[in-house]
């Protein structure tokens, strides 16, 4: 029987003929980001993987698709004294929020500006750049109304893959206002789409009375002409929303960030309030979105906690590193590290000998390995040039007797004898 991966989940592995699946690529693109994040002062925050299904109800919305439709539940064994059902995270903003109110962090100084990544899971159609077991770098900022954060957060992913060298990417705003005056809004929406129901698909005849905007990011129906002609959220705002947005344009301008706007990106989750955006590259066709975001003001007072702002956004690794290959990227961007030494014995007496050394280098901080299936040395050098060793130091019955190595530089193709106790420091001083 052959088992293979489930569907819409990848395997990431060692190696570049892997492409973007390559998993020092991966390692390349998280040191990227963890540097970027601490250089605007955010930390490191890991939430579980599991989290109980009410939060997200309550926090990203019970007629979302993520909800209705889209999450891996944990149905509780019957014996299981907790008996609240469990799902595996679909996105990591509320889970960030729980762990932020559960852990006192709001009596911390404020803003807190929180940073984490790592796998996700939705049950997805999936297709190019879409998966069910996904990954995502996520940033969040809690307490801090002004809309120059707005402006700082998508700044922050522009200068994760610039430093990836990605370039060609468009930013898209809009506001969606707050809970002040997206009423009227949403009974302009119903007062449109209502004439067009029998036309539009099962999901927006349910969204028109629980949530309107959701129609607007219906991909179903996104060619209908009604799409083209519905109100625009930015004719509704309210002065406070006004004067947010009117900021928001204003910082990313000072900031020299081109932009667009974009009336009809409202975002899939319910918490979003005023800011919303995207970032889109061309190369991804229909699911060129490579990370969307925004304002949430109500969301931590939804979960349970005061009324306090926040702002921020989730980034898509596969789709980065996807778009990354499709532009020629990926060459030259894995961070493998090379290795130091490669130990090549000859004979049984040299053997110990190379296992204690091998041991010494590693204790000594340089990378080392050597071959457990009894190779010929030639066969053995051919392993260290695959291992990118920097050295291949060779011990035979003669050079133990000796008490010395053959170093051979696997760059220059030189090769010296070096006293076995002055190895470390020869291969340091490289």
């Amino acid at each position: 029987m052959s088992i293979q991966a489930p569907k819409g989940f990848n395997d990431i592995l060692p190696g570049d003929q892997f492409g973007w699946l390559d998993s020092y690529r991966w390692q390349k693109l998280e040191a990227v980001f963890r540097e970027v994040a601490h250089l605007y002062g955010y930390q490191e925050l890991r939430p579980p993987m599991v989290e109980y299904v009410d939060l997200f109800i309550h926090g990203v919305g019970s007629t979302t698709d993520i909800v209705s439709k889209e999450m891996f539940n944990i149905v509780p064994r019957g014996d299981d004294p907790d008996p609240r059902r469990m799902a595996m995270r679909p996105e990591f903003t509320a889970g960030l929020v729980r762990a932020y109110l559960e852990n006192g962090l709001p009596n911390t100084p404020q803003p807190t500006k929180l940073y984490a990544y790592g796998p996700a899971f939705r049950y997805e159609n999936v297709q190019k750049g879409r998966f069910r077991g996904f990954n995502q770098i996520d940033v969040e900022v809690f307490g801090a109304q002004d809309p120059a954060v707005d402006a700082e957060v998508i700044k922050l992913g522009l200068d994760i893959v610039g430093k990836l060298g990605l370039t060609g990417l468009v930013v898209s705003i809009n506001s969606i206002g707050c809970p002040n005056c997206r009423p009227k809004y949403r009974e302009a929406l119903q007062e449109h789409f209502r004439p067009h129901l029998a036309e539009l698909c099962e999901d927006c005849n349910t969204r028109v009375d629980k949530n309107p905007l959701r129609i607007l990011d219906c991909k179903k129906d996104a060619r209908h002409p009604a799409q083209k002609t519905a109100p625009v959220g930015l004719d509704f705002l309210c002065d406070e929303c006004k004067s947010h947005w009117e900021g928001l344009q204003a910082h990313l301008t000072a900031l020299g960030i081109p932009y667009q706007i974009d009336p009809r990106i409202v975002r899939g989750l319910d918490y979003y309030t005023k800011t919303v955006f995207e970032v889109i590259h061309p190369k991804l066709g229909a699911q060129g979105t490579l990370w969307g975001g925004g304002r949430y003001d109500g969301l931590i007072e939804i979960v349970g906690g005061k009324p306090t702002p926040g702002v921020g956004f989730g980034l898509g690794m596969e789709r980065v590193l996807m778009v990354l290959q499709e532009e020629g990227l990926l060459e030259g961007f894995q961070d493998r590290p090379r290795m130091d030494a490669f130990v090549a014995t000859m004979g049984d007496s040299a053997r110990p000998v190379g296992l204690k050394l091998l041991y010494e280098l590693r204790a000594a901080g340089l990378s080392a390995d050597l071959d457990y299936l009894g190779r010929s040395l030639k066969a053995q050098m051919k392993l260290a040039g695959k291992q990118s060793a920097r050295y291949v130091v060779i011990l035979g019955e003669t050079e133990v007797q000796s008490g010395v190595a053959a170093v051979k530089d696997m760059d220059a193709g030189t090769q010296e004898s070096v006293p076995l106790q002055d190895l470390i420091s020869y291969i340091r001083r490289a």
